[in-house]
């Protein structure tokens, strides 16, 4: 796709804050798919077993013939489900909230299987997610060993959410995979927009289906979804090798005793460590005049974007 990232409604966070109600206590899922077990990775999550919320195709329960070095946990990364026909996972929800869906890709080889034949679609519900997608090609372009895609769906007013995978039939003996999936009740952080450039124009994005694209901790390190808030597990990364040029600024970390007071905005909009952390232009009025802060993304102009930006003073 030429690094560029399809999506349905793209979301950027950079690290404005929202009035919203805290997040309920839902019922949250992740499925190690081809899992015969349940399990626990590294940072205490618990993964169960898929079997019992796929409805629909054949399938094929498979294990990992490699485990590359970068992986940060086998789980579920080490086992797969492979579909060589239209199949449906359908995992129960609350159909007036909305919910964060993470799907996790590991494309190596599975039972003898060519990972460079897999090409497929994924969709939630009518929302189609993927199309005519490969997880080997996107993670050769993006250099790395496997990858997450994450959504935030709007209310399905359904008590089920259908996860549809469908292997392309562009291509011979294609299949699709799936390593694991999450799903997560979530508060809607999201209200109408205004598209910038068109102030007479607004993004309803309270109504809208989203990808996740970017969500960074500015002026900090990463932050890994077991030290997110509100139950999200978001992982916010590192902001400076977005950062334009060699201007990286300056900056500034809040003192150990600072505390974050959520007084009008729920805890999971963001977790504490990102407010501790702030990037200026330095104090020299003469310089910053004549310079500037820049982030760049790659995207995909074909697509509009949210962006979100957190504030706080220390």
């Amino acid at each position: 796709m030429n690094g560029k990232t399809w999506s349905l409604l793209s979301l950027l966070c950079l690290s404005i804050l929202l009035f919203l109600p805290t997040r309920s206590n839902g019922q949250d899922f992740a499925l190690s798919c081809g899992a015969k077990e349940p399990s626990t990775d590294p940072e205490k999550k618990k993964w169960e077993p898929d079997a019992k919320f796929l409805k629909t195709g054949n399938s094929i329960q498979a294990t990992a013939t490699y485990q590359d070095p970068s992986l940060l946990s086998t789980i579920p990364y080490m086992t797969a489900r492979i579909f060589t026909a239209p199949s449906t996972y359908e995992i129960p929800v609350k159909g007036d909230k909305r919910h964060l869906l993470r799907l996790h890709f590991y494309p190596s080889t599975y039972t003898g299987l060519n990972i460079s034949n897999s090409y497929f679609a994924v969709a939630a519900n009518d929302v189609t997610l993927l199309s005519n997608f490969s997880a080997a090609i996107t993670c050769q372009a993006l250099t790395q060993a496997y990858l997450v895609r994450e959504y935030s769906l709007a209310p399905i007013e359904k008590d089920v959410l259908s996860i549809t995978f469908t292997p392309s039939d562009k291509y011979k003996d294609t299949f699709a995979f799936i390593n694991g999936i999450e799903v997560i009740e979530m508060p809607e952080l999201f209200d109408t927009a205004v598209l910038v450039g068109f102030s007479d124009q607004m993004a309803d994005a309270k109504a809208a289906n989203l990808q996740s694209m970017f969500r960074l901790n500015v002026g900090g390190q990463d932050i890994p979804g077991s030290q997110d808030s509100g139950g999200l597990t978001r992982t916010w990364y590192n902001d400076a090798p977005y950062i334009f040029s060699a201007g990286l600024g300056v900056t500034l970390q809040a003192s150990n005793n600072f505390r974050i007071n959520y007084e009008k905005m729920p805890v999971s909009t963001a977790p504490a460590d990102v407010y501790k952390t702030a990037r200026t232009q330095g104090p020299d009025g003469n310089i910053n005049i004549k310079s500037n802060l820049t982030w760049t993304f790659q995207v995909d102009t074909n697509f509009t974007y949210i962006m979100r930006l957190h504030f706080c003073e220390f």
